[in-house]
C-alpha cells in the first residue's frame, strides 16, 4: 500500500511517496513546490507517480490552500485525511492549553522527535526546532510530554518587518559576523543571533526542568542558515514532519 504524505506550510507544499504507511518504509519519490504552484501538481510533479492508495497530511496554511491541494488529489481519487493535534498520540502527550490549537506541523515534528529519541537510546528530553517562515522551538520531557514552546518570526519575516518599519532601511542579503560593520551584515547577524539565543535559552530551561541533557533536533528550510551559529550539539533533520506522518499512518492503516 503506497502512502503519500503532504506537509503544507506557509510558503511551500512538501510531499513524499513511501512504499507503505510505516516508519521504516522506503521513500519512492519526494518534492516541494511553492504554494503558488500547487494547482499544477497533478499535471506536472504528480503526473508520473505510481498511484498511492492512502494519504495523510498536515496543513497550516489555511482552508483555501488545503482545498487547492485536495483538488490535485483527485488525480488518484484519494480521500484526503489531515492531521489534527490530539491530547495524546504515538507516545506524545500534548501539554498545550487547548491541544487542538497546536499546529499540526509542530505536533507531527514532536511525534517524529519522540521516535528518534527512543531509537537513539535511553529516553531523554528533546528540543525540537523548526526554522521556516516562522520559527518554533518546542520542549518535550523524557516521558514524551510536550511542555510548551516558542514561536518567533523567521529570517524573512524579521528582515521584512525591519524594512517596512524603519525609514530608509533596505534589506540586502548579508553575512553573519561576530562584529558586523555594515547594515546588511548587522541585519542578518541580528536575526540569526536572536533565533540562536532563543534556542539556547529554551535549552537551559529544559535542562533545568528535566535535569538531563536534551536532544536538540533542527529542521525546516532555513535550518542550514542557523545550524552553524549554535554551540549546542544538534542533529539536523529535515524529515521530522514526514516521520510523524508515517508513525500516525502506521496506526491509521495497520497492515499497510
Amino acid at each position: 500500500m503506497s502512502f503519500l504524505v503532504i506537509d503544507i506550510g506557509n510558503t511551500r507544499l512538501k510531499w513524499g511517496l513511501y512504499e507503505a504507511p510505516r516508519p521504516e518504509a522506503a521513500l519512492i519519490a519526494q518534492g516541494a513546490v511553492f504554494l503558488e504552484a500547487i494547482d499544477r501538481l497533478a499535471e506536472e510533479e504528480w503526473a508520473r507517480l505510481p498511484a498511492p492508495q492512502r494519504m495523510l497530511g498536515s496543513a497550516v496554511a489555511g482552508q483555501g490552500v488545503r482545498r487547492r491541494a485536495e483538488e490535485q488529489l483527485d488525480l488518484w481519487d484519494l480521500t484526503p485525511r489531515w492531521v489534527v493535534s490530539q491530547p495524546q498520540d504515538a507516545g506524545v502527550v500534548n501539554g498545550y492549553e487547548h491541544p487542538a490549537r497546536l499546529g499540526s506541523d509542530r505536533w507531527l515534528a514532536l511525534i517524529g522527535a519522540r521516535a528518534r529519541v527512543l531509537a537513539a537510546g535511553p529516553a531523554r528530553p528533546a528540543l525540537v526546532v523548526m526554522v521556516g517562515t516562522a520559527v518554533t522551538i518546542d520542549a518535550m520531557d523524557a516521558e514524551g510530554r510536550f511542555l510548551g514552546g516558542l514561536i518567533l518570526p523567521g529570517f524573512g519575516l524579521m528582515l521584512k518587518a525591519l524594512e517596512s518599519g524603519t525609514a530608509g532601511l533596505k534589506v540586502p542579503t548579508g553575512e553573519v559576523r561576530e562584529f558586523p560593520t555594515n547594515t546588511s551584515d548587522a541585519l542578518m547577524s541580528g536575526g540569526t543571533y536572536g533565533i540562536a539565543g532563543a534556542i539556547e535559552r529554551m535549552h537551559r530551561h529544559l535542562l533545568r526542568r528535566c535535569g538531563a541533557e536534551p536532544m536538540l533536533l533542527m529542521g525546516g528550510g532555513a535550518a542550514v542558515k542557523l545550524a552553524p551559529e549554535t554551540d549546542l550539539p544538534f542533529e539536523l533533520v529535515d524529515t521530522l514532519i514526514f516521520e510523524g506522518l508515517l508513525r500516525l499512518g502506521a496506526q491509521e492503516f495497520p497492515g499497510g
